[in-house]
């Protein structure tokens, strides 16, 4: 991500200014629960994703600064929300805010951030902006619900569960990647080949997440290896393993996900499924496909350094499985 990171490094000491200055509260516990997600480390990949295709528009105005703080605002706000729903322990290596200050606070500030977000994308006065990501904070709603309805339901089709992660992660990277043409004026063509970057992209970088989460390490995944297992939850690991798997093995996935009856060894057992079965390759290779998509909804644009940087950063968030 070197190469994005220099080319919005500007822009982005903007956002995060911005962001510190709308964290502000005289209800003091405000800003210290998101203060403690803010600042705990992130890769602030959505917000860059923003600055790097207006910029590569030749945007000269100040709204993408706004629009990339809103972005990043709704992204804390789901992980404030999702933590509570999920009961995770950890986030980005630190306790879950809802560890700290309970589950009341964390939800009440993640409704904190998306009022913030929402007067800000007003401010730039683009309808078109706010109305795109508006509609994401919606989608990303419904697959939070969609999960949450699919959870310990290991009949659940790869399908759904690739509506789920389209509309829980995928939707915000899209709408992200679109305002930035959005505020700079670009065509209804080049809007959607930003919008298809950000989907496709979005879609690769859960599906690395869900198979690090059964193959990689607490300090690459931010939480705990094998939280999904532990919550039950139906990601393409799990579908494409329990698919596989004898009638022994698929009796131990019930047990495990649908009854939530996890004894000791089972993660172990887990990730020898898992591994046994070649799911955690069958999902980067789906990831893999995912960036083919987001690398071709770029390549008929002119060649910018911020083209550039968005299609590395394809490769890198796929490299995260390895």
């Amino acid at each position: 991500m070197d190469a994005l990171v220099g080319l919005v490094a500007a822009d982005m000491e903007r956002v995060n200014a911005t962001i510190l200055s709308r964290t502000g509260s005289d209800v003091q516990m405000i800003p210290e629960v998101a203060n403690h997600l803010i600042s705990s480390g992130g890769k602030r990949l959505r917000p860059m994703l923003t600055l790097a295709a207006a910029a590569h528009f030749g945007y000269p105005g100040e709204g993408h600064v706004k629009l990339a703080a809103s972005v990043e605002f709704m992204h804390t706000a789901t992980l404030l929300h999702d933590d509570v729903v999920d009961e995770s322990d950890l986030r980005r290596g630190k306790p879950a805010a809802r560890m700290v200050w309970g589950n009341q606070a964390s939800v009440l500030v993640g409704d904190f951030l998306l009022g913030q977000a929402f007067k800000m994308m007003v401010e730039t006065g683009s309808l078109e902006c706010l109305a795109i990501l508006s509609n994401a904070a919606a989608v990303i709603a419904e697959g939070e619900v969609m999960q949450l309805a699919a959870a310990k339901d290991l009949d659940t089709e790869e399908s759904t569960y690739l509506q789920v992660i389209e509309a829980k992660t995928a939707a915000l990277f899209a709408a992200a990647a679109e305002v930035g043409p959005v505020i700079a004026g670009a065509s209804a063509a080049e809007r959607e080949a930003f919008r298809l970057y950000g989907l496709n992209l979005g879609l690769a970088f859960q599906l690395v997440d869900d198979a690090l989460d059964y193959g990689g390490s607490s300090g690459a995944l931010g939480k705990n290896v094998g939280d999904d297992f532990r919550e039950g939850k139906i990601t393409l690991p799990v579908i494409h393993a329990f698919s596989a798997g004898n009638d022994e093995e698929r009796a131990f996935w019930r047990r495990c996900i649908e009854g939530g009856e996890i004894r000791d060894g089972d993660l172990e057992r887990a990730f020898g499924l898992i591994e046994k079965h070649g799911a955690i390759a069958a999902t980067v290779a789906r990831a893999h496909h995912y960036g083919d998509a987001a690398r071709e909804a770029l390549a008929g644009l002119p060649q910018t350094p911020q083209r550039d940087a968005l299609i590395d950063v394809i490769g890198f968030s796929i490299a995260r499985a390895h």
